[in-house]
């Protein structure tokens, strides 16, 4: 517990971009580490990227068929014999409520690598993780650090207005991904969770660049003041309907899917806006979920809504897809929702829902005829209800 409180005192006390260095000190004073590094999950979700003091992220790593891969794969730390030494790697997930930030490596000597360090040293992880979301605010270092290649100013400006990329508790698993992920600008996902109610949205703001983005940004901001307000989910889609058509007249409007589950009873009101699917994985059938199609945000003036209702039930996936994923076409010309979709959701039934988006928007790389210019988003919820599946 002594060199538990001597971590947290070290981060917690350390400035907002050295935290690595910190950790790497106080660990080599209190477990003999001989070297520590953090490497960051980059906005693709396939590379690890070195943070270190510069925020550079010169090294790079695959997420597959590395060590550190598997551990964030699997969630679990991994070791490594360092060759040529008596020393050992672990390899340590360094995950938020579910959010997969990257791995932090830590080097023993391997007298010093026993079950029960290595136990202390998964709390370190968690711990650095929470810290590394307080320092954003007030660094680039760990964004930077995690970019492949430069962002586009509307991809800028989408990735800052999500949530996370996953989110994990005792009723549900959220996952979701963005692609071209350097490049996005009009699709988007949003989620809220308090101790009644699962909220969440994908949206889709038509045109291109950063004209997508900012109605996007809009629409999204819409419905989260609305949210915010305690308005019903109906209310909250005719308030941001609003605002956007009284910036835009008209002249764009926002698909938008939106979502409320009561998370004692799985009871869920959606309203279908516009062109985000929603699919369901129950036992081995995967079928499309059709909801009453209604008017996309900002078409029109005064649009009204009404959420339509059905219930979830425990060990059910729901996946929702953008029209860039379930419109993609193949060399043939076959859409990749009539062909591959419900292959896909199979093949990535083992997987958790942190991971499924990822799986399937390769698969749908794999499956198009050429390179698509048009976003692609998936995102899977997996309902876990009472915690029996």
């Amino acid at each position: 517990m002594t060199q538990r409180f001597e971590v947290e005192t070290a981060l917690r006390a350390a400035a907002p971009h050295a935290l690595v260095d910190a950790l790497r000190d106080v660990l080599t004073t209190a477990y003999r580490a001989t070297a520590v590094r953090l490497l960051l999950t980059d906005y693709g979700g396939t590379v690890l990227r070195s943070c270190d003091g510069s925020g550079d992220g010169e090294d790079s790593l695959s997420v597959f068929g590395s060590a550190e891969g598997r551990a964030l794969g699997s969630q679990e730390p991994r070791e490594q014999q360092v060759a040529h030494g008596d020393a050992v790697e672990h390899h340590l997930p360094v995950t938020v409520r579910g959010d997969r930030i990257g791995i932090l490596t830590v080097r023993l000597p391997d007298d010093g690598s026993t079950p029960e360090v290595v136990d202390e040293l998964r709390y370190v992880a968690d711990l650095l993780g929470r810290e590394i979301l307080v320092a954003e605010r007030d660094t680039d270092l760990y964004q930077r650090a995690r970019r492949v290649s430069r962002l586009t100013l509307a991809a800028e400006m989408q990735w800052q207005l999500l949530p996370a990329r996953a989110y994990r508790d005792a009723r549900f698993a959220l996952g979701a991904q963005l692609e071209p992920a350097y490049a996005v600008h009009g699709d988007n996902f949003d989620w809220s969770v308090d101790a009644d109610e699962l909220t969440f949205s994908v949206t889709n703001g038509m045109g291109e660049g950063i004209e997508a983005s900012l109605l996007t940004n809009l629409a999204v901001n819409a419905l989260r003041n609305a949210r915010r307000a305690g308005v019903g989910l109906a209310d909250q889609a005719a308030l941001a309907d609003q605002a956007v058509h009284d910036h835009y007249r008209g002249a764009v409007h926002v698909s938008t899917l939106l979502l409320r589950i009561e998370l004692a009873t799985g009871r869920v009101e959606a309203i279908d806006a516009g062109s985000p699917q929603m699919w369901r994985m129950r036992g081995k059938s995967v079928e499309r979920i059709d909801l009453e199609a209604q008017l996309p945000l900002g078409m029109f003036e005064e649009s009204h809504y009404t959420p339509q209702e059905f219930t979830v039930a425990p060990g059910d996936r729901l996946i929702f897809v953008s029209d860039g994923v379930y419109e993609t076409l193949s060399p043939r010309g076959e859409k990749y929702a009539e062909q591959a979709l419900a292959r896909a959701v199979h093949a990535t039934s083992l997987l958790p829902a942190a991971m499924v988006p990822r799986e399937i928007l390769r698969d749908v790389a794999d499956y198009r005829a050429a390179e698509s210019l048009d976003d692609a988003l998936v995102l899977c919820l997996d309902w876990i209800g009472d915690g029996h599946c």
